[in-house]
């Protein structure tokens, strides 16, 4: 376990500062007086930690199983089912002194409202104002969710706008290439036509000439050798 002590002795320091976490956080549960949203508070912080020391202890347990001697491997899992089992206790104490905090905290409620007096008046305060904090902050979230999802829209219909383009432009270029390619056999057509009209005039005229030469010659025959 020489290569991998190191990221272990990582691992189960994590672990430990995980496990003070949320011991911490439970007395701070403990010892809450409210308002109910601090208490809620608490709370998302406990899961956090909760969540990451579930972590840690499944990469141990993946350490574990990776080591080559058995005696190592059964050392690790050894400690990873005891770090389990604190973690089991830890969540039922934190669920203890979740039920007790809002308890307390609803029965302190309870009670401002009997007595009606300003320790009463101040703690509807404190909520009120931290449920307009907490909707003004959700309503915040959604407008940028919603500008968010408009502007992803938009780039949408503007890429396929693009696209669209961009396929008309090739479907043109496509239909020029087609045109120029009729022009080209037409031209290839033309000239190998041409080619061979070409030829055939230069016989014509080859067999024109010839019989001119045979006519003079004939002719100057008859002339200079009448008797022949």
């Amino acid at each position: 376990m020489a290569s991998s002590d190191v990221h272990v002795r990582i691992c189960e320091q994590e672990i430990l500062k995980y496990d003070l976490e949320i011991k911490a956080l439970i007395q701070d549960i403990t010892d809450c007086e409210g308002p109910h949203l601090r208490l809620t508070e608490l709370n998302t912080d406990v899961k956090k930690s909760f969540h990451n020391l579930r972590l840690r202890i499944q990469d141990l347990e993946q350490m574990a199983m990776e080591q080559d001697k058995e005696s190592d491997k059964q050392a690790l899992i050894t400690q990873v089912e005891g770090h389990r089992k604190q973690m089991l206790s830890n969540q039922t104490a934190w669920r203890k002194a979740n039920l007790a905090s809002k308890l307390s905290i609803d029965n302190m409620e309870k009670q401002a409202l009997l007595n009606g007096g300003d320790s009463a008046v101040r703690q509807r305060k404190l909520t009120k104002e931290s449920l307009a904090q907490t909707t003004s902050s959700i309503t915040e979230n959604l407008m940028s969710i919603s500008r968010m999802m408009a502007q992803q829209v938009q780039q949408s219909e503007e890429t396929v706008t693009t696209l669209s383009t961009s396929s008309k432009t090739v479907q043109e270029t496509n239909e020029e290439f087609k045109a120029m390619t009729g022009t080209i056999q037409l031209g290839r057509k033309l000239i190998t036509k041409y080619n061979r009209r070409e030829l055939t005039d230069k016989l014509l005229i080859f067999l024109a000439l010839a019989l001119f030469l045979a006519t003079v010659l004939y002719i100057l025959k008859k002339r200079l050798f009448p008797f022949i």
